[in-house]
Parts: C-alpha cells; structure tokens; sequence
C-alpha cells in the first residue's frame, strides 16, 4: 500500500510531539542532580515503564518476530532469565545502591575500592556504550529506510535530531516522561498490526495455530532441553534451557546492576522501595512484551502461508515485519507503527545520551580542577554540554556505518558485549567479598575484559554464556590476587573503605 502523505504527517507530528512535550514536563533543571537524577523525585511506575522503554530498541521490535518467524519460542528461556535477573538486582544491588547517596553506578565502585577503579570502570562504560550506541542508532535507520524510502542519513539525522532536542533541554525527567509515552506508542503500533493479520487470516488465531503445528512442526515450543553430546557442542547451542536461565539472569544483573544506562533510572527514583517496585513492574511487563512479539512473528507466519524468508525475497528474517508494515498496512496505521519503530529508537537513545553525559559528568569531571567547587547553574550549564557533545558524537558516528556490509556493525555489537561480564564480577567482588581490595578488584575487573576478548575472538561459545564466563573469571581472578596479597602484604589498602 506504501506510505502515503498522512502517514507522514502522523510522523512529523509525533516527532515535534514527543519533543515539545518532553521540553514542558521536564521542568526546570536547578543543578547536575536535577538533570541527571531527576532530583530523585521520580515515581516508581513511570521509571518501570521507563527502563522497559530503554531497553527495548527498534532491533528488538523488528527482531523478536523474525525470530518466531523463523523458528519457535525458545527464546522465551532467555526472558525468564531476565525475569529472575531483575529480582535478584532488586533483593541485592538496589538495597546496597541505596545505603549510599550514589550518584552513577560505578559510585559503589569508589565508595566500596576507590576513585581509580570508579573513573576506570566509567571510561570502559563509556567507550563500549559509544560504540554499541552509534551501531544501534543506525541498526535503527535501517526499517525506516525500507518504510518510508527515505537514505539512512536523513533517517538517522530524524531520529538523532529531535531525541537530542528533548535530551538536552529536560534531562532525565524528559526522557522518563517520554519513554512512558513512546512505549505505548510503539505497543499500539504492533497491537494495531497483529489485530489486521488476525483479520485478515480467514479463521483468525485458529489459522496462527494450525500453520505453528503443520508438517510435524511445534513453533510454540519454548523448552530446549537439548545439551549436545560435548560440552563444547552444548556452549556453542543457542538457547539451551540452562543456557537461556543462566543467561538471561546473568546478563541482566549486568545490564540492570552495573549498567550506568538503566542503574541511572533506579537511582532517580524517592526510595529504595520505589526502586524495587519500579525494577519489578519491568521485569513482568518485559515478559510479557517480548512474550506478545513472538507470538507476532507466529502470527505473521501464518499470514505469508508459512513460507520461508527466501521465499518472501527477503535475506533476513529482521525484514520480515517491515515488509509487512510496507505492503498491508492501511494509510493512518502503517504511520502509527512507523512512530512505533521511531519511539523504540527515541527511548533507548536519549537514554544512551543521557546516561553517557551523566557518567562522564558525575565519574569523570566532578572531581577535576576544572568541575570542583561549581555553583548549581555552572552544574548544568556542563551537564548540558556534555549532553550535546555525546548526542553529536552518537549522529555522527552512525553515519559511519551507512554502509551496511561493513563489518564493524558487528565489531561494535561484540564490543559491548565484553564489559558486561567483568563489571558484574567486580560488583560481586564489592557485595560479597568483604576483604577484596582496590588492585583485585582491578585485576579482577581487567582479567574479566581480556577473557571475554579471548571468547569472542577464537571460541564459537553461543552470547548466552559471555556474562556468566566474564564473571566468573572476573570473581576468581579478584579472589586469587586477595589470596596471593593476604599470603604476602598484610598491609590494608588506604582506599579501600566499606
């Protein structure tokens, strides 16, 4: 049907929308706590939908579905992980986040071992984050571009723009207010296209379930208790039952316990137990979400006859939702979930900006000459710049990766990877090891990078498994250094202080 002039209306006025909006309920930001932290005013329900909002980009809207397209609900092993990540974030990291006026999450880090560890830790947050962040604003101009027609520049400038705009003026109050927004909008454009294929199939969801189960096939499947016959064949076997759980819960303790992109939202929240709730209130609604877009891809099966993606004319299965939004969608609805697609982007980007000037602000220039002694209008007149700055460099870098062959696409997704790992084992190191010091925390820390580096350049082990692999290194090598300085120095670590 193609994308007519009110789907582009409908676009443009979601884009100015969202951007105004954010401006107005932001408020005025009086110093950098404000504008990072929201004055730790915020309630709980909007930063839960807020973090959902974050962390689902327009990969996981494109993505989820061609994966049931294609496949079958395994990747629902995975979720429940996440699910059993945030709970244990919320009973173990939060309360220990809150024992503290922490600022960012590496915070903890240079109250619990020193300032040395929390700026190196925020510098590799901040380089992996650089690069994931700029691949996944252009990962982003990708259905945009097969929707709407328009080059990957304008597509990424669009995006980039008008996210910045709100970033910059509101601060993490804007970015909450309008990630509770776009993720009902992007919600209500992939609500609106499964409700047309179930129109569309002759006999509705009866359709969905016969072309799931036909020719001996069980899309619905969402158990893989398969282990391989070695154990090399079972790392290698993407979501395994064991893989998935462990994987899932690994990964989000990372992501939701260290990450300065999603801690950032926990820490603005009035109390521990609003932080909990709001952790909590993500965790179910995340479960159901990416339940609900895999039953999309079933649904889209069904509605192409359950052929493959070649047979569509497609090379990927990431293709396979935005040739639907292009060819079925009616005038009015395929703009909706256009906005839909632009609102998971915006979400998770003005999140990557705002969480790279805080961290940078908070970790890094706080304490130098230069950010010493600041009145509160000096605080965000920085906090400002150097929310500029990260949403420039972000624009800008995705516009590197305008070609889309170019393998540092992939480079930079694996780069990002890697810090999940050792920063969750250094964090353990923290919560758990109470005579650990500042250098094994920092070998721990280093040893838990280098081994991820080691996996993802000469192992096939499936990306499940890296959290828990970095970790573990992480926690042991931190622990051998203890061991190994205890036998040795008897002397305490100055700045080291629990």
């Amino acid at each position: 049907m193609g994308f007519a002039l009110l789907d582009y209306v409908i676009v443009a006025v979601y884009l100015v929308g969202v951007t105004v909006a954010g401006i107005l309920i932001s408020g005025r930001q009086r110093s950098s706590r404000d504008y990072f932290l929201g004055g730790k005013e915020m309630s709980w329900w909007s930063v839960g939908f807020s973090i959902v909002a974050s962390e689902t980009s327009t990969l996981t809207f494109i993505s989820i579905p061609g994966l049931a397209f294609t496949g079958n609900l395994y990747f629902l092993q995975l979720v429940v992980g996440y699910f059993i990540g945030r709970l244990i974030v919320s009973v173990v990291f939060i309360p220990a986040y809150y024992r503290g006026d922490l600022e960012t999450a590496y915070d903890f880090l240079g109250k619990r071992f020193g300032l040395s560890l929390r700026r190196l830790a925020s510098s590799v947050f901040i380089l992996t984050r650089v690069l994931a962040s700029g691949v996944r604003l252009f990962a982003t101009a990708i259905p945009v571009h097969l929707i709407t027609g328009l080059d990957y520049p304008t597509s990424i400038l669009l995006i980039g723009g008008f996210t910045l705009a709100y970033t910059y003026l509101g601060g993490l109050k804007a970015v909450v207010a309008m990630d509770v927004v776009q993720l009902f909008i992007y919600l209500g454009g992939a609500v609106a296209a499964m409700v047309i294929i179930l129109q569309h199939l002759p006999h509705g969801w009866t359709d969905v379930v016969a072309f799931a189960t036909a020719n001996g096939q069980n899309k619905f499947a969402f158990l893989n208790s398969r282990t391989g016959t070695t154990l090399a064949g079972f790392l290698m076997t993407p979501y395994t039952l064991l893989g998935g759980l462990l994987g899932g819960t690994f990964l989000t303790m990372a992501s939701h316990g260290t990450d300065q992109l999603l801690v950032q939202r926990l820490l603005g929240c009035r109390t521990r137990w609003d932080s909990q709730r709001a952790l909590m209130l993500d965790a179910t609604f995340i479960l159901l979400q990416f339940g609900f877009f895999l039953v999309l891809g079933l649904c889209l099966y069904a509605f192409y006859g359950g052929v493959t993606v070649q047979q569509l004319g497609l090379s990927a299965s990431d293709e396979v939702f935005p040739k639907f939004i292009v060819e079925n969608l009616p005038t009015g609805v395929a703009g909706l979930v256009v906005a839909g697609v632009l609102a998971s982007a915006m979400g998770t980007l003005s999140s990557s900006i705002s969480s790279l000037a805080s961290a940078t602000y908070l970790d890094l220039f706080k304490a130098t000459p230069w950010g010493r002694g600041l009145d509160e209008r000096g605080e965000v007149r920085w906090s400002r710049i150097f929310t500029l700055l990260w949403g420039l460099l972000l624009i800008g870098g995705a516009m590197l990766f305008t070609n889309t062959k170019n393998p540092v696409v992939e480079l930079g997704l694996k780069i990002a990877s890697v810090t999940y790992g050792g920063l969750l084992g250094t964090f353990f190191l923290g919560l758990f090891f109470k005579r650990t010091r500042q250098a094994d925390a920092t070998l721990g820390f280093i040893a838990g990078l280098l081994a991820m580096v080691a996996v993802l350049a000469f192992t096939r082990i499936d990306f499940t498994w890296h959290t828990f692999i970095g970790s573990a290194v992480a926690i042991l090598v931190g622990n051998i250094s203890r061991l190994i300085r205890e036998q040795w120095f008897t002397a305490p670590d100055p700045a080291s202080h629990v």
